[in-house]
C-alpha cells in the first residue's frame, strides 16, 4: 500500500511538474478605489491603449529588438475590449491619459504612483532567464491597478511571455472591479 502511495505521487509529480514551469506567477494586487472597469473598456474600446516599457529584461538584447517582439504578444493576449497596444501616444492625445507602464526588475520599493506622474523607475539587477514586470494601469498621475507577475523565458519571443501576459491582463484590468456596483443594490 505504501509503495503504491509513493509510486502515485511521484506520477503525479511528473504530470505536474512541467505544466507549473510553464505557467506564470502573479503577484499580490491592487486597486485604488477609483478604478473601474467600465472606465477602462470606455476608454479603451476601438482605441490605440498605450504601453510604456521601463527597463530591459534581456539585458543582452537590443531593447528595441525586445519591444517589437513584445507588442503582438502583448496583442494576442489582450483584454476584453477591441483595444490596439501602441507604444506611441494616441492621437490625439486622450484625456484623462490611460496607458499601461511594464517595469522591468523593479526595484523592491518602487512604488506605482511616481511612476505614473513620471517619475523614472529605479531597477534591481535581474535575473538570467526570469522575465520579471511590474505592471501598473495608469490615469493621468495616479495608478488605477497594479500587479508583478514573473516567469522563466530564454529571449524576447519565448511563448511563456504570452502566456504571462494572458494571466497578466485578466489581474491588471480586473472586470470584476466596479466601483458604483457597491453604491447601487441592483449591480450585487
Amino acid at each position: 500500500m505504501r509503495l503504491a502511495r509513493g509510486i502515485a505521487a511521484a506520477l503525479f509529480a511528473l504530470i505536474v511538474a512541467p505544466a507549473a514551469g510553464l505557467s506564470a506567477v502573479i503577484g499580490g494586487y491592487y486597486y485604488a478605489p477609483q478604478y473601474d472597469y467600465r472606465e477602462f473598456f470606455a476608454a479603451t474600446d476601438g482605441r490605440q491603449f498605450q504601453v510604456v516599457l521601463a527597463g530591459n529584461p534581456f539585458p543582452g538584447i537590443d531593447p528595441a529588438v525586445v519591444a517589437r517582439d513584445l507588442l503582438p504578444m502583448m496583442q494576442a493576449a489582450k483584454p476584453r475590449p477591441a483595444l490596439t497596444f501602441a507604444y506611441d501616444k494616441p492621437s490625439p492625445p486622450t484625456r484623462p491619459d490611460y496607458r499601461l507602464v511594464l517595469v522591468f526588475d523593479p526595484a523592491n520599493d518602487l512604488n506605482s504612483d511616481p511612476v505614473c506622474a513620471g517619475v523614472p523607475p529605479r531597477f534591481r539587477p535581474g535575473m538570467p532567464g526570469r522575465f520579471y514586470v511590474y505592471a501598473i494601469y495608469c490615469r493621468n498621475d495616479q495608478a488605477m491597478s497594479q500587479t508583478t507577475a514573473w516567469t522563466d523565458a530564454t529571449g524576447p519571443t519565448d511563448p511563456r511571455i504570452e502566456r504571462l501576459f494572458r494571466e497578466l491582463f485578466p489581474v491588471i484590468f480586473s472586470e470584476q472591479q466596479n466601483r458604483w456596483a457597491l453604491a447601487d443594490p441592483n449591480l450585487r
